[in-house]
């Protein structure tokens, strides 16, 4: 397989993403995409199966990479404050460099059709649950105060996917700035102690 077939299909999910994003996933079609990255219609699908596969693998990729970023965040301590603010600061230092994912994940899980919806949303559920945990184990520590660890890690999450709205690269704030503050709006959020 040559670079540039290789290449190909994570090109034709960067188009698809850029048309789902900006034009909505109903309105886009396989031409579109196609004519995005050079490829004429009936042949993107030597590339790929549907508009519909591709959907679900910009899910996919979204669930991969922030729950990879999880992983590496809360890795290497045991101390509760500081594995919820590390958790905070991946999950809104991607939702500041991946503002378009962000965007077409919320508004376009609707789009998604069987089994992928449900895979997608179980996905979503298991990485909620990851936050609850964190704030139930500081609860559990006596260093966080919430009357709902459930509640309170949705409140976390809402923290981070908002960010995907507003933040620019050349905005007031720089991302380091964004990702100190909103942790620590997050342990405040949670009582930290």
């Amino acid at each position: 397989m040559t670079s540039t077939a290789s290449a190909r299909p994570a090109a034709i999910r960067r188009a698809a993403l850029e048309l789902f994003m900006r034009q909505g996933y109903p309105a886009t079609t396989m031409s579109e995409i196609g004519a995005l990255v050079g490829i004429r219609g009936p042949s993107l699908y030597k590339h790929v199966a549907s508009k519909q596969e591709l959907l679900a693998e910009i899910m996919d990729g979204i669930m991969d990479a922030l729950q990879d970023a999880h992983r590496r965040a809360v890795a290497g301590t045991a101390d509760p404050t500081e594995r919820l603010r590390r958790a905070v600061e991946a999950h809104v230092r991607y939702h500041a460099r991946h503002r378009a994912e962000a965007f077409v994940g919320n508004r376009e899980i609707r789009s998604l059709t069987e089994p992928h919806r449900s895979a997608v949303l179980a996905r979503r559920a298991e990485y909620e649950q990851q936050f609850r945990a964190l704030i139930a184990d500081g609860v559990a520590a006596g260093v966080f105060r919430v009357t709902s660890t459930r509640v309170a890690s949705y409140a976390v999450l809402d923290l981070g996917m908002g960010v995907a709205t507003w933040f620019r690269d050349d905005g007031e704030f720089s991302e380091n700035e964004i990702v100190w503050q909103y942790a620590d709006f997050a342990l405040r959020l949670v009582g930290a102690v």
